[in-house]
């Protein structure tokens, strides 16, 4: 397999919808009319899960009418949460096809397949015309793609003169090695991840201008801190949460990657890039 069939492969769970739906009935919500908010705590697969949406979104500028793409889209979450909260229409690709299935359902539950639609394809070759989009939003994606260079360009080329490109992901802060497994992948053949000022090179070759870069290793912290918590609380693994995504193994792959950032080696940041 190449890289991307093997970074499909990691995510591509046939029981993950079953699994979903399941646990969703047991905490006792109507898995027929679903809302965002209800979802959040399953679909905001990323460090900070929904409170990190909403603070990314603040920097995007987003209202009714734009149209956004969101690259990497997994099981829908930020998508579903941009459009419900600003009214805009969104647009999310996925390498992995049980994502991408899983993401319309739960879109379709949630009332809002009029604005929100996902499809199956690479970052690294957009399927869409040139200029088409007003926004584009990347969540956890990069650390799974090697050649940011042609995935930046490929995204530059979707956008609108004066679009904004919204990046959140896990980059490399300081030395030290990652230990396997992480929530992104399961070994080192797969995970790509970078200093900040990677990003950026590859961003300003592309056309872009990063107006924007925020480390947020200390909310990082808490929320780690409080799933613990949670955790404890809850007597064991709370019934919903993004361990149903991650499946078997979820524990080593969170605490591995709670450390690394714990030890300063890689922290999520924020960085947001306009169409020069």
């Amino acid at each position: 397999m190449d890289i991307e069939q093997r970074v499909a492969a990691h995510y591509g769970d046939e029981a993950l919808g079953r699994r979903l739906l399941e646990a969703l009935a047991l905490a006792g919500l109507d898995v027929d009319r679903l809302s965002p908010d209800e979802l959040a705590p399953v679909d905001e697969f990323h460090v900070g899960g929904r409170q990190a949406t909403v603070d990314f979104a603040e920097q995007l500028g987003l209202h009714p009418g734009l149209r956004l793409l969101d690259i990497g889209s997994g099981i829908g979450g930020p998508a579903r949460y941009f459009a419900s909260a600003f009214g805009c229409d969104v647009v999310g690709i996925d390498l992995t096809d049980v994502f991408v299935r899983v993401a319309t359902d739960l879109t379709r539950r949630s009332g809002l397949s009029t604005r929100v639609s996902f499809h199956q394809g690479s970052a690294l070759d957009l399927p869409f015309e040139a200029a088409s989009f007003d926004r584009a939003t990347m969540i956890h994606v990069g650390m799974n793609i090697d050649d940011k260079a042609k995935l930046f360009r490929s995204v530059r080329t979707v956008l609108r003169p004066g679009g904004i490109f919204g990046v959140y992901d896990l980059m490399r802060t300081g030395l030290g090695d990652l230990e396997f497994p992480v929530p992104w992948s399961n070994r080192p053949e797969t995970s790509f991840v970078v200093e900040p000022a990677a990003y950026r090179k590859s961003l300003e070759a592309a056309g872009f201008a990063v107006v924007v870069e925020r480390n947020r290793r200390d909310f990082a912290l808490d929320f780690f801190r409080e799933m613990r918590a949670k955790a404890e609380a809850a007597g064991g693994t709370p019934p919903l949460g993004t361990p149903l995504i991650m499946g078997a193994g979820f524990k080593e792959k969170l605490r591995h990657a709670a450390e690394a950032i714990e030890r300063g080696v890689i922290a999520p940041i924020e960085l947001f890039a306009r169409v020069a």
